[in-house]
């Protein structure tokens, strides 16, 4: 009987402790961690794109991706260029988005079609339209600041034996496309597993998985993502395979006169 009093008192110490533990770091010091440790100067990432309907048919895109901070300069947080360099009927395609460090100014997102020979403008209330046919929005493709949500630390939840930490995000702004996101993070590596999204009614409409990530350069980067559009019976399939962190980039890649182009080089 005193080994069994003994066992409880240190079962309860344990689960004091480890719900101390839980409460030292909250929902926003999660994703202050998960945004700090894939903090670059500069990233390239070549990827394949597979998108995939409802009957099971694909079709596959090459793509490469060009990212810049710009450490609040003139109130920019991060200039994004992505080119289409396959296949041949999309080739040059491109979107050049500005994200602000001022959470309530909205991105800058242009969109240049080779077939228009012309760049468009995204305003802000196409912002939520899907991108080139994928499952990811104009949105999705830009970088978030970490207080455009409300995070919220649920708890711990384990997936495929890794224990992660859940964390509900709510958007401030009440017209945003989702009324929330979940989502689950490797501690110490501080990436995502698996992030929910949540359509305005609280309905379920998409799932992003991600799978084989690995250290590049003490980064921890997700190299397949996949997300499961329930709204569309649709999915996208994104495989990095080529990164480069921190290497010599212009500012003038980011500017509507590349994105034109349809090329850096």
């Amino acid at each position: 009987m005193k080994n069994f009093k003994v066992f409880i008192t240190f079962t309860i110490v344990i689960m004091v402790f480890a719900q101390l533990g839980l409460a030292q770091i909250s929902g926003r010091d999660i994703m202050q961690k998960v945004d700090e440790q894939a903090s670059v100067r500069t990233e390239m990432n070549k990827s394949k794109m597979t998108l995939i309907n409802d009957k099971g048919k694909t079709r596959e895109r090459e793509l490469t991706r060009y990212i810049k901070s710009f450490d609040g300069a003139g109130g920019i947080d991060t200039k994004t260029l992505i080119i289409f360099d396959y296949p041949a009927d999309i080739r040059g395609t491109g979107l050049l988005l500005w994200t602000y460090t001022d959470a309530a100014k909205d991105d800058d997102r242009w969109l240049y079609l080779p077939a228009l020979k012309k760049v468009r403008r995204i305003a802000g209330e196409s912002k939520n339209d899907y991108f080139m046919g994928t499952d990811f929005t104009y949105d999705d493709m830009g970088a978030r600041n970490i207080d455009d949500d409300n995070h919220t630390l649920l708890g711990k939840e384990t997936i495929d034996g890794i224990e992660c930490y859940k964390v509900e995000s709510v958007p401030v702004n009440k017209n945003d496309l989702y009324s929330k996101k979940i989502t689950w993070i490797i501690p110490e590596k501080w990436v995502f597993m698996k992030v929910e999204f949540y359509d305005k009614s609280g309905v379920l409409q998409k799932v992003l998985t991600t799978s084989d990530i690995r250290e590049i350069d003490g980064i921890w980067l997700p190299h397949v993502l996949f997300m499961n559009n329930f709204s569309k019976t649709h999915q996208t399939k994104i495989e990095v395979h080529e990164v480069k962190f921190d290497s010599k980039m212009d500012d003038q890649i980011f500017t509507q006169t590349i994105l034109q182009r349809g090329r850096v080089q």
